[in-house]
């Protein structure tokens, strides 16, 4: 046993700040609804914090929030409005914030995911971070979907993970798939926390700007906080 599952975060629109958990089903394609909506522009590329040849930088993104209100993502505006996204309204709301048009997208052919699936950190990694930086380390700034505590350990431990099973509560299986790339997104101010451009810096320095891991879903199943996490080979 690593840990137990301290944070749960489904993020319902692409790049927009997401929501969190105390309980998710876990599909084949991550956590259920994570990421299944983007904001497209008129060129057909979706908004990211990053220019890539499937995304392209859109400012403003970080500036909404998205809950689900059941299968509908309902989006917050800075001004305090929400707009659910089955509401006609909600692509004009978006293209005055954005300032150009653009539109709510469910995703259909191409995928919202930058890397993969299901993102995993640990607190060990939070902890090692905050050390070179002097200073705690908000979780929120890497968008983890699982954040699992690991007690009494401040190292980059889920680097040793890759190739390895995780058997999450009594259903879930992932596989370990890569270490977790990162970008200026780190750095972004988001709700109460201001833009911080020693982020990126410090886990360029910790770990070849990598920090968390990508896996794979094995097997499916529901998920809760609290639930121990197992590694095996």
């Amino acid at each position: 046993m690593v840990g137990t599952i301290g944070e749960l975060r489904r993020f319902p629109v692409k790049s927009l700040l997401g929501e969190t958990l105390t309980g998710a089903v876990v599909q084949p394609r991550g956590l259920a609804g994570d990421r299944r909506w983007a904001v497209r522009g008129a060129d057909g590329r979706f908004g990211s914090g990053k220019s890539t040849r499937r995304f392209r930088q859109m400012d403003g993104l970080f500036q909404l929030t998205a809950r689900y209100d059941g299968a509908v993502p309902v989006l917050g505006f800075p001004s305090g409005v929400s707009v659910r996204g089955d509401d006609p309204a909600v692509h004009a709301a978006l293209s005055r914030h954005i300032g150009e048009p653009v539109t709510l997208t469910a995703e259909e052919d191409v995928s919202h995911f930058d890397e993969g699936p299901l993102h995993v950190l640990t607190t060990a990694s939070l902890r090692h971070l905050a050390a070179l930086l002097g200073g705690p380390v908000d979780p929120r700034r890497f968008r983890a979907n699982i954040v699992i505590d690991v007690p009494g350990v401040s190292a980059l431990l889920e680097d040793g993970w890759l190739g390895q099973a995780l058997h999450v509560g009594d259903e879930v299986v992932l596989r370990v798939a890569k270490r977790m790339p990162r970008c200026v997104m780190v750095n972004n101010a988001q709700q109460e926390l201001p833009h911080d451009g020693r982020i990126l810096r410090a886990v360029a320095a910790a770990n070849e700007l990598t920090f968390g891991v990508l896996a794979h879903v094995e097997r499916a199943g529901a998920v809760r906080c609290g639930d121990p996490v197992v590694r095996r080979g």
